[in-house]
């Protein structure tokens, strides 16, 4: 079977997707499978062995420029030319509608959305898989939407980033990888708190900073790893996903708020303290690894539901959590995983 898998949500969504594609290839080995996500998401996928084909398409609409749309009709093209039996568009938009209809594939997968897919969409796929998925992670939501029209084993792996597809981390000493960065405004964990909880885990530990190459985000990198002290490193946004996952598979622990690093920190069975605002853990906590969960308590939403769940007081949830809490989290990880994971 030569079987296409569509994703063009964000980074993280990308990676999210891994568990799924090591399933289908441990069911069907010989399979051909293809996967196309948008531009800029190809580069968490490389350490995904399940792979044959990695394909991109347009970037996010603010960065597509001009010229995108002709360059997703030379997909489309280089789709149908692979003959592909089988089509499951996970993105639920119309791009990757469109890419399924275009690829030319006998049979086409997606599922339904709120609101439901109208008429003409329906006619054009040959199932579709259900629309509610409230409680249920995103992991779990695509194997068990595959399951629906591929046989599957039971059980969900892991995310997967091959440590031999990672690029060895240089450095030997201990150290904990601090992920603070992030586009979102309502995931951001004040600097002055992860400078306070970077100068109570350095004893005899190194903290590298990381963050993307965003000009913003490598200033605030940069101004918490000089908050916490000469203990502190700063990769100045210079890292790719390859070289961050093998900080990753050597680091003692990830700390970091819910962005596609802390998916990628999953994928390399890094332990995981992860600091949630108001995004719902059971859909995008840390999956299949040892991690702890540190965000709003049930009295922080209730208090905010009183208020009438306001947009402005939904965003300031992560101003909640405390340093305290954090490290509370992170020595209580840490000494769950003395002797047990080594520095390199």
């Amino acid at each position: 079977m030569r079987l296409l898998f569509i994703q063009l949500k964000h980074i993280g969504d990308a990676l999210l997707l891994t568990p799924t594609l090591s399933a289908v290839r441990a069911a069907h080995p010989d399979a051909e499978i293809h996967v196309v996500v948008r531009r800029g998401s190809e580069g968490i996928l490389a350490g995904c062995p399940a792979i044959d084909h990695l394909h991109t398409a347009a970037a996010p609409a603010g960065n597509r420029g001009n010229g995108s749309w002709w360059r997703d009709a030379r997909l489309a093209l280089r789709l149908r030319r692979a003959r592909l039996d089988r089509v499951f568009e996970l993105s639920e938009g119309d791009r990757g509608r469109w890419l399924a209809w275009l690829s030319g594939a006998k049979r086409l997968y997606t599922n339904d959305c709120t609101p439901p897919l109208g008429n003409w969409w329906r006619r054009q796929f040959t199932d579709l898989g259900p629309s509610q998925w409230k409680g249920v992670h995103q992991v779990e939501k695509n194997f068990r939407t595959m399951s629906r029209w591929l046989d599957l084993p039971e059980d969900i792996p892991p995310l997967n980033f091959a440590k031999d597809a990672a690029e060895p981390w240089p450095e030997h000493e201990p150290f904990i990888l601090f992920h603070p960065a992030t586009r979102w405004v309502r995931k951001r964990w004040p600097h002055e708190r992860w400078i306070k909880l970077g100068q109570k885990l350095a004893n005899g530990r190194k903290i590298i900073i990381s963050c993307g190459p965003n000009e913003n985000e490598v200033s605030e990198a940069k101004a918490i790893a000089e908050g916490i002290g000469p203990v502190a490193k700063c990769t100045g946004g210079q890292l790719s996903w390859s070289q961050l996952a093998g900080a990753m598979h050597a680091a003692e622990l990830f700390v970091g708020v819910d962005t596609a690093a802390m998916h990628l920190a999953s994928a390399c069975q890094c332990p995981t303290v992860a600091i949630f605002g108001p995004t719902q853990p059971w859909a995008w906590r840390p999956w299949n690894v040892e991690h702890r969960l540190v965000g709003p308590t049930e009295e922080d939403w209730n208090e905010v539901r009183n208020q009438g769940g306001r947009d402005p007081e939904v965003r300031q949830l992560i101003l909640r959590v405390q340093v305290p809490v954090v490290l509370e989290a992170c020595k209580d990880l840490l000494d769950t995983q003395v002797g047990t994971r080594p520095s390199t």
